[in-house]
């Protein structure tokens, strides 16, 4: 099993994606265990602050030291943590062979930044791992704790009714998955290639991993080993 805790100054961003499909079932299932922390609860003062304006007089607010810092402390107070990982449009770019490793690991918190940002000693301190889904900016980091928790958690023994599925998705070996096909076998006049419906399994394979090949050189060249 796995614990994620995830850190943030609006949790009802999550409350969706957390309550259907895979990660719910992973859930309930026992083999995750998620919880989201409303970092306003370890807030000083009785507005429960959490953002200022940063010294270097730049326009947007800035999310303070003292309330995310003592948030870390309390869960780390409680057990190990192998990953303290803050979601950056300047982190290391997110991918299938990082979900792999995070899959494989205990404890994991990740902090949502949010505003323009968070103050840097969080993250020259605190923060073992930068994770970014792409080079664009969100409001706020929960979207991308949401695509990593997803990615993660289906990775997860249990988490899928096949759990050979997770091995042939795109990206596991550098590869973009082959085109799928379903029933009927011929509709508009829109066809299913013939060798899918001939039940050679070894041709089959083949045709799968030359399909494989070729739309990741035409569609993404840059990952193709």
């Amino acid at each position: 099993m796995i614990r994620i805790d995830i850190l943030t100054v609006v949790p009802e961003l999550l409350d969706s994606p957390f309550a259907h499909s895979i990660i719910q079932r992973a859930k309930a299932k026992g083999i995750v265990e998620l919880t989201v922390h409303n970092i306003r609860d370890y807030a000083l003062g009785k507005h429960r602050r959490v953002d200022d304006y940063a010294f270097s007089g730049d326009a947007g607010m800035v999310m303070m030291i003292e309330p995310v810092f003592r948030a870390i402390a309390d869960l780390k107070s409680r057990r190990e943590y192998d990953e303290i990982i803050y979601t950056s449009p300047d982190g290391e770019p997110f991918n299938q062979k990082e979900a792999n490793r995070l899959s494989t690991l205990g404890n994991i918190i990740i902090l949502c930044g949010h505003y323009k940002g968070i103050d840097h000693r969080i993250r020259e301190h605190l923060i073992t791992k930068e994770i970014s889904i792409g080079d664009y900016v969100l409001t706020g980091g929960e979207l991308a704790a949401a695509v990593v928790c997803d990615a993660v958690i289906r990775l997860l023994p249990g988490a899928l009714g096949d759990e050979s599925s997770a091995l042939t998705d795109s990206f596991q070996d550098n590869l973009l998955a082959p085109p799928v096909y379903t029933r009927p076998a011929e509709f508009n006049g829109w066809k299913v290639p013939d060798i899918l419906l001939q039940g050679n399994v070894a041709l089959i394979d083949q045709w799968k991993m030359e399909q494989s090949v070729e739309r990741t050189k035409r569609l993404r060249p840059d990952i193709l080993d």
